[in-house]
């Protein structure tokens, strides 16, 4: 209730003095604060800040990499699991490099038994000799199938480690790209909440960003005045800067709620007697006049 009533007696002082300026109140619809939308950007990996050197009125990109938490520990798993992958790799075997002398003694084998076979059709050659090369053929054609699978099994747990470890290298990339501390938003920092030389852990908050070029004005209508408003509609922001002619900038309703509420005690309305009123939020471009906290009215 004590906080209620020192907004409503800012908001008074706020008109008095716009009175005092010689500024005349405008014909409004709504009466709203001029807000943005805030990030508070939080740590994602424990460790000391080695690097942070924004202030609060910095202007960052979004994607831009405001610090840096000490990543050393992390980096050295990494290289530690890159190392055991090529470790790994290296058990991988060559099948065909390693069965090329079998196969070659197989197809010496079978041409063998064919010439053998030629010269049992022309009663210069004995049974037993055909007989003899089919069946070491046979077991040499084993012991090739034998090997490949030998082989194909060595390599598929060799393929199986290096997934897992690639696994964990893509882990440990994660963790590195964590200590980053990048802006999510292009914006304003607003404040700064940690300093370069501390440990932190992760989710401790780190600063607050917001869009200053991108505004909104939160605006209370009745329900009279909501009929002829919807989502998409352009209107009319004037800020109450005090001045005694405001610059005026151009809204866009974004979003209407649904439900009623009390009015706030800190918002005046077109209609005093309307103790029920609809939040509306309106998108307004700044260029730079615009301040965080600033009355605005909205005309229709």
């Amino acid at each position: 209730m004590k906080s209620h009533a020192v907004n409503a007696a800012l908001a008074a002082a706020a008109l008095l003095s716009a009175a005092g300026c010689g500024m005349r109140e405008p014909d409004y619809d709504a009466c709203g604060q001029i807000n943005a939308t805030e990030v508070i950007v939080s740590a994602e990996s424990s460790g000391r800040i080695i690097r942070f050197s924004v202030t609060e009125g910095d202007r960052l990109k979004a994607g831009e990499c405001a610090g840096q938490i000490d990543s050393v520990q992390t980096w050295l798993q990494k290289e530690e699991l890159l190392s055991r992958k090529k470790s790994a790799e290296v058990k991988l075997v060559d099948i065909e490099c390693q069965t090329r002398a079998q196969y070659a003694r197989l197809e010496n084998l079978r041409n063998e038994l064919k010439r053998s076979r030629d010269l049992l059709e022309k009663d210069a050659g004995t049974q037993k000799q055909v007989d003899d090369l089919e069946s070491e053929i046979s077991v040499l054609e084993g012991q090739i199938a034998a090997a490949e699978q030998n082989y194909s099994q060595n390599n598929e747990s060799v393929r199986a480690e290096m997934a897992t470890l690639d696994v964990q290298i893509a882990q440990a990339g994660d963790k590195l790209r964590k200590c980053r501390i990048i802006a999510p938003v292009s914006g304003t920092v607003l404040e700064k909440y940690a300093e370069e030389g501390e440990s932190v852990t992760s989710g401790r908050q780190l600063f607050k960003i917001a869009d200053m070029d991108n505004l909104y004005v939160k605006a209370y209508f009745s329900s009279a005045r909501l009929a002829d408003l919807h989502v998409g509609n352009t209107v009319k922001v004037i800020p109450d800067d005090g001045t005694a002619k405001p610059a005026e900038y151009e809204g866009r309703v974004t979003w209407i709620s649904d439900e009623a509420e009390f009015t706030p005690k800190n918002i005046q309305t077109r209609d005093e007697r309307a103790d029920l009123v609809y939040a509306v939020k309106v998108a307004v471009r700044n260029d730079g006049g615009l301040r965080l906290g600033m009355y605005a009215y909205v005309v229709i």
